[in-house]
C-alpha cells in the first residue's frame, strides 16, 4: 500500500485526505486529521490487530495508564482496509528518555489479564524463518543455519525460564521511541505489540539497547532507579537476551538482497554472535 492508495482509503471513510499530512508509511499508513490521528491497515488481515488494539486503549483508560486514547470504539473496514481513529496528542516538550518509560512499564506490569479479549504471547523468534526465506542467496548460508540453530536452541530455553517478576501483560516494544512526553507527561504510544508473557521480555530491550546500540550506562542506570530493578541480575536474562539478538540480525537479513549497508551490518551482527563478544556496536542502516 503506498500513499495515494492510503489517501484514496481515507476519502472513502469520509475523512479528508487531501488536508490530512502523512506522519508513517509501514504496515499502516498514518496521517494527521485535524485534532485526529488516521491509521489506515496495510490489508484486511490486519483487522483483528486493529480490534485488539482499540481494545487495548479502552482497557488502558480505563485502568488510568496514560496512554494514546482512541477516538472510535470499532475500526472501519473501507475497501479492505482497516482504518481507525485515535485523538491526536500534543506537541511533545522535549524527546523521551529511558527513565520516563520505567513508570509506565511499572504501572502495566501491575495489571492483571485483562477481561473480554486476549493478548497474545510475545513471539520473539516467529519471524525469523520468514525473514531469512525473504533474504534469500543474498546472505551466506552458513549463516542461515548458524541462526536457525540458535533459534531452535534458544526457543525451548526461553520457554523454560523461571522469572523473578509475575507473567501478565506487556508493552512489547518498550524503547523511549514509543513514549510520547506532552505537557502532562509522559504517554505510552504504539499498543500494537502488546502481549501477556514475562514481564521481563520488557526490561531486556534497554538492557540490550545500553551493550548493543549505544545507550549511555548512565540513562540506563536511571531507567533502573525509576522502575526498581536491574533484569540483568536475574540469570534468565542471557537467553532472553540471546532470543532478540536472534531475531534482530535475522529481521537485518530480510533487507540485504536490495541494500548492501543491510547486508554489512546483518554480517557484523552475525560476526559477533559467532565470536561471543556481548559488546559489539550494532547500528541501524
Amino acid at each position: 500500500m503506498d500513499e495515494a492508495r492510503a489517501r484514496e482509503v481515507l476519502d472513502g471513510a469520509g475523512l479528508p485526505a487531501g488536508e490530512a499530512e502523512l506522519l508513517a508509511l509501514g504496515e499502516n499508513a498514518v496521517f494527521a486529521v485535524g485534532d485526529l490521528v488516521a491509521k489506515v491497515g496495510r490489508d484486511a488481515e490486519l483487522l483483528g490487530r486493529a480490534e485488539r488494539e482499540l481494545a487495548l486503549a479502552a482497557w488502558l483508560a480505563e485502568a488510568g495508564v496514560p496512554a494514546v486514547r482512541a477516538a472510535e470504539e470499532k475500526p472501519r473496514l473501507v475497501a479492505g482496509h482497516p482504518v481507525t481513529l485515535w485523538h491526536r496528542l500534543p506537541p511533545a516538550v522535549r524527546a523521551p528518555e529511558p527513565r520516563d518509560l520505567a513508570p509506565l512499564l511499572r504501572r502495566v506490569h501491575a495489571l492483571p489479564e485483562p477481561e473480554g479479549f486476549a493478548l497474545p504471547r510475545r513471539e520473539l523468534l516467529g519471524g525469523v524463518e520468514r525473514w531469512l526465506r525473504l533474504a534469500g542467496d543474498a546472505i551466506d548460508p552458513a549463516d542461515a543455519a548458524f541462526l536457525r540453530e540458535r533459534r531452535d536452541s534458544f526457543a525451548p530455553a526461553a520457554a523454560a525460564l523461571t522469572p523473578r517478576l509475575a507473567p501478565g501483560p506487556i508493552h512489547g516494544d518498550a524503547l523511549p521511541r514509543n513514549v510520547h512526553v506532552g505537557p502532562d507527561g509522559p504517554v505510552l504510544v504504539d499498543l500494537e505489540t502488546f502481549s501477556s508473557d514475562l514481564r521481563e521480555h520488557d526490561l531486556v530491550v534497554l538492557a540490550l539497547s545500553r551493550d548493543r546500540y549505544g545507550l549511555d550506562p548512565a540513562a540506563y542506570d536511571a531507567f533502573t532507579e525509576a522502575y526498581g530493578w536491574d533484569v540483568r541480575e536475574w540469570e534468565g536474562c542471557a537467553v532472553l537476551r540471546g532470543a532478540r539478538e536472534t531475531a534482530s540480525c535475522a529481521w537485518v537479513a530480510q533487507h540485504a538482497p536490495s541494500n548492501p549497508k543491510a547486508l554489512a551490518e546483518f554480517e557484523r551482527r552475525v560476526a559477533s554472535l559467532r565470536d561471543g563478544d556481548p559488546e559489539v556496536r550494532w547500528y541501524p542502516f
